[in-house]
């Protein structure tokens, strides 16, 4: 096992009815700016949960943040932000809406242009605290320091960690994802799936602790993930996938253990370009990083077969095989497509999806192999 450093300082508050709890977790006479998306809490019943909630405050809103939040967006909330001199930014939403929330908090303060944040990886010295209300299991966002946007006009999806930016608190109601369409859950469950995969599929250090604990999470999302498309009412169903997509991303899991994270990267200019949703992505490319790379995770691709996915007979190429088909075949069992021509999308396009890699200076995969080269090639896997 490699040597890490941890702290992960979130407070997580767990369970029906948690939104509530917001009163006793902002502190008392803080300017609350609300962040959210297109307006969906509003037809749900979150967003009057929140507003109770915070009925002693003096609270501010500002809402159209996108799925694969815009930069240009993100900074028209930091001049609103400024204007009404908020002091707490709360997002209420997924991801896309904690991203968005992280990278306010940070350009408040910015001396400069804050898209050097991302672009250049310019030094943060400060941030205003923010909270989250969680509405949809996917992204791990809650927990975490991590946070991507795109730049709409460049053409650019980067993302930005700092510790700075960590929720001083996450409010996780399982009961708020009943009113999700169905690809939503979908994705939110491939995304987290492959959360994992990118800090475990890799090769083996001895961490024990970290490959039982990703191993666990795999078969957990991949069950609870085929479970929720029949009974999404289920509350025990949603709070096991709710509860291991935080822990997918929270840090945890990838101490001490070499990470990939080249399916997400080669899979931003898939969204800039094409508009594909996040775990649209990575559904596609995934399985084409383990096929090309299978030498390389030979061994936790056959321990992925064996433990998550119950593969142990044939020979060491066929067990690799049918582990990569088996995860393919999860994918399209959640409903997602898993090849580029399903898009539209041509062997003429991919010079501009691998294009970034060299533009952005990128090497990738857990020792650096995928260049520009590889990445069309494993691209080309998926045609």
């Amino acid at each position: 096992m490699n040597n890490f450093e941890f702290c992960n300082p979130v407070k997580v508050v767990f369970g029906k009815g948690t939104i509530a709890r917001l009163s006793a977790l902002i502190p008392s006479g803080s300017k609350v700016c609300l962040l959210y998306g297109k307006g969906s809490i509003k037809k749900n019943g979150i967003y009057a949960q929140v507003q109770e909630a915070l009925k002693d405050y003096h609270v501010t809103e500002f809402s159209g943040i996108e799925a694969n939040p815009h930069y240009e967006t993100c900074m028209q909330a930091v001049e609103q932000v400024r204007n009404e001199k908020a002091d707490f930014l709360l997002a209420v939403g997924g991801g896309s809406v904690m991203d968005a929330t992280k990278f306010i908090a940070a350009a408040l303060y910015f001396d400069g242009e804050p898209w050097d944040i991302l672009d250049k990886g310019a030094t943060i010295k400060r941030a205003m605290p923010l909270g989250v209300v969680l509405t949809l299991a996917a992204t791990g966002s809650e927990t975490n320091e991590r946070a991507v946007i795109s730049h709409v006009s460049e053409g650019k999806k980067l993302g930005f960690a700092h510790p700075l930016v960590f929720p001083c608190f996450a409010v996780l109601d399982p009961e708020v994802t009943y009113s999700l369409p169905v690809g939503q859950v979908a994705n939110g469950v491939v995304d987290s799936f492959v959360h994992v995969i990118e800090q475990y599929l890799t090769y083996p250090v001895n961490a024990k602790v970290q490959d039982a604990f990703a191993e666990s999470l795999m078969r957990i999302i991949c069950e609870e993930g085929r479970k929720v498309l029949k009974d999404p009412f289920n509350y025990d169903i949603r709070a096991n996938l709710m509860w291991a997509a935080t822990n997918a991303l929270n840090g945890w899991i990838g101490q001490g253990v070499p990470q990939d994270w080249s399916s997400h990267r080669m899979g931003y200019p898939l969204t800039v370009l094409f508009g594909l949703a996040h775990a649209e992505t990575l559904a596609v490319i995934l399985p084409g990083v383990m096929q090309y790379m299978q030498k390389e995770k030979q061994e936790k691709i056959l321990r992925l077969g064996a433990v998550v996915f119950g593969i142990a007979e044939g020979s060491t190429g066929e067990r690799v095989e049918q582990t990569i088909a088996a995860v393919e075949s999860f994918f399209r069992e959640m409903g997602l497509k898993t090849r580029l021509h399903e898009y539209g999308i041509q062997a003429s396009d991919l010079d501009d999806l691998t294009a970034p890699i060299d533009q952005l200076g990128w090497t990738l995969s857990e020792k650096g192999h995928i260049n520009t080269q590889v990445a069309r090639e494993i691209l080309s896997l998926r045609l």
